[in-house]
């Protein structure tokens, strides 16, 4: 059996997440089992570098998977891009060192949070840009954003209520950025818990709206209570843009 390491995209739009369900099989890795199932002619697990939510897309999801030689990797990426479905593509697909894991071994992950900021919605781009109406504030933002930067737990700006690992994550920047109505907020860290950078992007909104201080968000950070960061952002805006290894991959 040889190990591959692909990068896919799709528009997590009609998809009920990530992670196989077994209450449906419209799921991102569902789809993509199933279809290496049936050219393997046996069972093939797909680990992904991270699990996107429901709605959430992906622009660089990395993926690993065992087949056997039948195939060479280019005769993978056609025979995936002939019968996926049109809202998801392989881009690349390789083969990787035997113990090479899309999960364990990613060191950096980079996602984008798009709004659409004006008085009349994207009508072409609601699939891709969560609307906010009123004016926001870009430069108070940009001040709350960096305290938020650095290694810190993070435990206010995830949904879970339990939690059985650490919380302590590292994001490296948090950029944002304006052309016209659209605003972008670049998220780049070792890793992110769940909802965590659309939480992180409710709460600098609220700032945004001057609906708490830019200062505010320090205090929010060590208290560490979901209660007091801002609103979970709806799914479309989010984007998981590409996944970076390093000289970790493999020790």
């Amino acid at each position: 059996m040889r190990n591959y390491k692909a990068v896919i995209q799709y528009e997590g739009t009609r998809y009920r997440g990530w992670q196989v369900q077994g209450n449906t099989e419209n799921t991102i890795q569902g789809k993509l089992e199933a279809l290496l199932t049936r050219m393997e002619g046996a069972p093939v697990e797909v680990h992904g570098s991270g699990r996107t939510d429901a709605g959430v897309h992906a622009a660089g999801q990395v993926i690993s998977f065992r087949c056997s030689d039948k195939k060479g990797a280019e005769e993978i990426r056609e025979y995936m891009n002939r019968y996926l479905p049109e809202d998801m593509a392989v881009l690349s697909v390789e083969e990787a060192e035997p113990r090479f894991h899309a999960r364990l071994h990613a060191v950096r992950k980079t996602y984008v949070y798009r709004i659409w900021n004006g008085k009349t919605k994207h009508v072409f781009g609601r699939r891709f840009l969560t609307w906010v109406e009123e004016p926001l504030d870009v430069e108070a933002m940009r001040r709350a954003a960096e305290s938020l930067c650095g290694t810190h737990d993070y435990r206010a700006f995830c949904s879970l209520k339990r939690f059985k690992k650490s919380t302590v994550r590292t994001v490296e920047e948090i950029r944002i950025s304006q052309e016209g109505q659209r605003i972008d907020f670049t998220y780049a860290g070792d890793g992110f818990l769940y909802h965590m950078v659309r939480i992180l992007t409710g709460t600098l909104v609220e700032v945004g709206l001057g609906l708490r201080s830019a200062e505010s968000v320090k205090e929010i950070l060590d208290d560490r209570d979901r209660a007091r960061a801002g609103r979970l952002m709806p799914p479309e805006g989010l984007m998981l843009m590409r996944v970076d290894y390093g000289i970790r991959e493999f020790s």
